[in-house]
Formats: C-alpha cells, structure tokens, sequence
C-alpha cells in the first residue's frame, strides 16, 4: 500500500508539472523570447533545482496541518491507505479535467480538496484542522490578488522608466533577454513551492501508515518529488499554455516581463514562510494586472471571470471526486 501511495503522489507531482508547465513558460513563448523546446528545459532544470534550495516550509504545511493524522487508525491501515488514494484520485482526475478543458485551474486547490473530502466522509468535519485549512485558503485568496496588484505596480514602473529613458521600440530587445532571467525565476520558485505539496503528502501518509516514525522529509522523497515535477513541466501542457499565453491579454515582451517578475516574487516569499499558494492562481492574475497596467480594456475580462470561475469551484469539486474515489474503494476492498 505505501509503494502505491508514494507512486500516486509522484503522478500527482507529474500532473502538476504536467498542468502548470502553461504558467512558467507561457508568457516566453508566445512572446517569442524563446522556441518552446528551449523555454521548457530550462524551466524543468529550474523545477528540479528549486526544491532542494528553499527548505519544506510549505511540505509540513501540508503534512501536518490540513488533516489531523489522528484520524487514521493505526490498526486499519487498509482504510488509511484508501483515504490517501482517494485524495491523491480526486487531485489527478481535476488537474486532468482541468488541463483538457484548457482552464488554468490550481493543482494546489485540487490536493486539498482531495485531503478534505474522504476524511469527511469517513469521519466527519472533526478531524480536518480548520486553523490549517483557514490559513491555506487565506493564502490561496490573497496571493492572487498581491499578483495582480504587483503585476499592475510592475507594469507601471517599468513603462515610467521606459518613458523617461525614452526607449525606442528595440527596448522589446531587452525585454525579451530580461524575460529569460525573470522565467528562471519563476520556475525555481514553482518548484519550490509546488513540489514541496508533495513531498508533505508522502511523508505525512508514510507516518500514518507507520514506515515513518515522525514527520521528517528524507533526502529521496525531495529528490524523486524534484524529478516527477520537472518530467511533468517537461512534457508541457499545451492547452493551458494558449489560454495563459494569449487569451488574457494580448501580450508584449514588457507585459511578460513584468508579470514572470511579479509572480516569481510572491510564490517564492510564499514558498519561505510555508504558504502553499496557486501557481496558476498568481500567474494568471499577475498577467491581468499587467494588462491593465496598460489599460483596463486591455484584459479579455470573459476570459478571466471563466479562469476566475474555475478558482472557486476546485476545492469542492475535486473533494467531491476524491469522495466519490473513496466509496469506489470502500466498495470494493473488504477490509473496510
């Protein structure tokens, strides 16, 4: 059971590379900063990279204060098992849905949901840790709005700047190598802080299944949840990609320079002080802000309200699918 689970949450770590690919490299390509091959290898050498230079903070977020482990009966380890496969079932088939439908939806949402909904079904609201859980969603919610904001504040600096150096149209030369740099920055600070929800997975389901005797992340866990994360990132998620890259706003070399910027600052002061925010979630609303640094009407306000849409409804739908993976299980193995 604990070689399965470690499996299903390493897919899990794959599809989220896999889905949120779109946020690192979309702005570099469709900018035309770099060929795609070029854009997602480097942001998979930076994914893989950036988990073992930031710390767990955000690993033990997740491992220890969504779900109170004493909830898992250390004599039913069948049922404890099944509750960690339903959540990890219920995050995979949203990032999967999600990625199809080409909506730039939050892996981070969708592991979360998946922790939450077995539990309540097998035994109630009391052993979620709702002090956890507030925490978590207060970060998902105000670091979307601090991208836009930093987004629009980026935007707005730069294009001061730019007017005041009087810059001619080949500053989109500058832009373009700064995007570079920016891209790195962001994918090392993607890897930081969304492989790390993995690693918390593991660790915490070994712990509850006894291989583990305390809440410690070995060195392989990190390593093997670094490489699922830069394999997914490597693979690319195409769909998403166009809606991020295009379908916002039409964007420039400045725009993509200023929202890589915004977003690799606040997902990596994120990743610090242990708070699991949305990649997607960041980039997204980073790009808005950027295009309406410009002006308002420069952001395809349908295309955002649909992304926007999607951000509300991943907790409970994945929770939802995570519930129903458990009855399946439930269903079928005897043991429970």
């Amino acid at each position: 059971m604990a070689v399965l689970v470690v499996v299903l949450a390493l897919f899990f770590d794959f599809s989220n590379g896999f889905h949120d690919a779109a946020n690192v490299v979309a702005t570099i390509i469709v900018t035309g900063a770099m060929s795609p091959a070029m854009a997602l290898t480097i942001a998979s050498i930076c994914e893989f990279i950036g988990p073992f230079l930031f710390g767990t903070a955000v690993a033990k977020t997740i491992g220890k204060n969504i779900i109170d482990t004493s909830a898992f009966d250390p004599n039913a380890m069948a049922l404890s098992a099944g509750l960690i496969i339903a959540a990890l079932i219920g995050a995979i088939v949203w990032n999967l849905i999600t990625w199809w439908f080409g909506l730039p939806s939050s892996s981070s949402h969708a592991l979360i949901g998946g922790l939450i909904g077995p539990v309540l079904l097998a035994y109630g609201p009391d052993k979620i840790i709702w002090k956890g859980v507030a925490f978590i969603v207060a970060s998902l919610v105000l670091s979307p709005l601090i991208g836009m904001f930093f987004g629009w504040l980026f935007f707005r600096i730069t294009r001061f700047i730019a007017e005041q150096r009087q810059a001619t149209p080949s500053a989109n030369l500058f832009f373009n190598k700064m995007q570079i740099v920016s891209s790195v920055c962001l994918a090392l600070s993607h890897g930081a802080n969304d492989a790390q929800k993995s690693m918390g997975v593991i660790t915490m389901s070994l712990v509850i299944l006894g291989v583990f005797p305390s809440f410690d992340i070995p060195f392989w866990v990190i390593a093997s949840c670094a490489g699922a994360i830069a394999a997914g990132c490597a693979t690319g998620g195409w769909r998403i990609i166009k809606t991020m890259g295009s379908k916002i706003c039409r964007l420039r070399s400045v725009h993509a320079f200023c929202s890589q910027t915004a977003s690799a600052s606040v997902i990596l002061a994120a990743a610090l002080v242990g708070g699991p925010v949305s990649t997607t979630h960041v980039v997204s609303s980073s790009i808005i802000g950027a295009g309406a640094g410009q002006r308002v009407s420069a952001v395809r306000w349908s295309v955002a309200k649909d992304i926007v849409i999607a951000w509300f409804i991943t907790i409970p739908a994945s929770a939802i699918v995570a519930g129903l993976a458990f009855l399946a299980i439930k269903a079928m193995h005897p043991n429970f």
